[in-house]
């Protein structure tokens, strides 16, 4: 017996404890990264949005590590300052988006033949229009600005989310608890709070990290193009667009690091979901 039980771990094992060993040492960065943006726009202040003529357009340096752009504002602090605007914009997106996938999902699967007819119509009609012709007319039909771009993003990234949720909860249906419930008398919406939605969490956790990068890449995307944030605000998409004008006189790092950070912060949020989605799929795990 004491043998059996001192078997070294099977390759299958070894690889789930390596997704997992990456996926926390990700998700550390992240937080990190995270936390350092957040707390030093507190500390650089309005460092980095109000104008100083005497340096302006100054390159790499000591004192300005990322140069300063045409208005003489520090690149490294307006980068941290897009970045945190980035992240709230992206949270709220996202996590809306979220709210919206599991609302749909639980009608889908909880309110009869009809209304699971009527979802699965709205994704197939959300994913077949261009998305970012959608995700234009949204934002411009609302005036743009901040507000305009959080809705627009939210109300566009929900219908991959809303299948997979909506397939997880098909399967969950004739489980044998939830005929046991249904049995016992519950209503759907009691079976739908108590037994689908802890089931859900995974996913739901999966989904708001995955969707996090495509919502900070959409909002980049619509600001570049002026239907996105205010130009007065410091976000990555304005300082890309405003980094259009000078990089053919050899201003290249006005376009540089906030085109590194933003890709930086992207891939890590991206890989983080993508580690999350292995450890919570037990059959992706023994592959």
């Amino acid at each position: 017996m004491s043998a059996i039980l001192d078997l070294p771990p099977s390759a299958p094992e070894r690889r789930a404890d390596g997704h997992r060993i990456r996926t926390l040492f990700l998700a550390i960065i992240a937080f990190s990264a995270l936390v350092a943006v957040l707390v030093s726009t507190h500390l650089y202040g309005r460092y980095g949005i109000d104008a100083n003529f005497a340096t302006r357009l100054l390159g790499p340096s000591w004192i300005h590590p990322a140069g300063t752009d045409q208005l003489g504002r520090d690149m490294f602090a307006r980068t941290l300052h897009g970045l945190a605007l980035s992240f709230w914009v992206g949270l709220i997106a996202s996590s809306l988006s979220v709210i919206i996938a599991i609302l749909l999902a639980l009608v889908a699967t909880t309110c009869g033949r009809l209304a699971d007819e009527a979802v699965s119509f709205l994704v197939d009609a959300a994913m077949g229009l261009p998305h970012f012709v959608l995700l234009i007319l949204i934002s411009f039909s609302l005036g743009g600005g901040t507000t305009a771009v959080i809705i627009a993003v939210a109300v566009t990234h929900w219908p991959r989310l809303t299948r997979i949720l909506r397939a997880e909860l098909l399967q969950l249906r004739e489980a044998e608890f939830v005929r046991a419930s249904r049995q016992f008398g519950k209503s759907w919406f009691y079976i739908g709070r108590h037994h689908f939605l802890p089931h859900l969490v995974p996913q739901l956790l999966v989904g708001l990290v995955l969707l996090f990068p495509h919502a900070i890449l959409h909002e980049a995307g619509l600001t570049f193009i002026g239907f996105g944030l205010e130009p007065s605000k410091p976000a990555i998409g304005v300082l890309l667009s405003d980094s259009m004008r000078y990089l053919t006189a050899g201003k290249w790092w006005l376009g540089l690091f906030p085109g590194l950070a933003l890709l930086m912060v992207v891939l890590c949020f991206d890989a983080i979901g993508n580690g999350l989605r292995l450890l919570t799929d037990p059959r992706q795990e023994q592959t």
